[in-house]
């Protein structure tokens, strides 16, 4: 596969549950920190996040919006190179609870015991301007 579509890319990152999310400290260096999708994978360009608002990333977008998602796909068992995934975006911090429960799943309840109200609690919304790739083989852009 030589240029990969959005659709492609939703394929692939129904596969990965986890990246890693870069954001802009106050001094402009790089922060970053594994987030888990949750499972939320019907991707269409957005990406969704759930955190507590204490955060340093909560406090990072706050000030710059701009973030990247790295999602890396393992080696299949034939020895093929997975793929690996950046997305270029703008972050969006919501509060509604009713968004909250669009994007909630039973598994969130780990690290949020009293579900969409726990306190505290914000949904991230990651909107990619761009997304890179590299699959062993293949490598390019798609525009969002």
């Amino acid at each position: 596969m030589s240029e990969m579509t959005l659709s492609d890319i939703a394929g692939k990152l129904k596969k990965i549950d986890f990246c890693m999310m870069s954001t802009k400290g106050s001094q402009g260096e790089i922060s970053n920190r594994p987030m888990s999708n949750n499972g939320d994978v019907d991707y269409d360009g957005d990406s969704w996040f759930f955190s507590y608002e204490d955060t340093r990333k909560i406090v990072d977008i706050g000030r710059d919006t701009g973030v990247t998602l790295s999602f890396t796909e393992p080696p299949s068992l034939l020895g093929k190179p997975g793929i690996f995934i950046s997305i270029e975006g703008k972050a969006e911090l919501i509060r509604d609870k009713a968004l909250f429960e669009q994007h909630w799943t039973k598994d969130l309840d780990r690290w949020f015991p009293e579900g969409i109200e726990t306190p505290e609690i914000v949904l991230i919304k990651v909107h990619a301007g761009r997304i890179e790739y590299w699959d062993g083989e293949y490598n390019g852009t798609v525009s969002v």
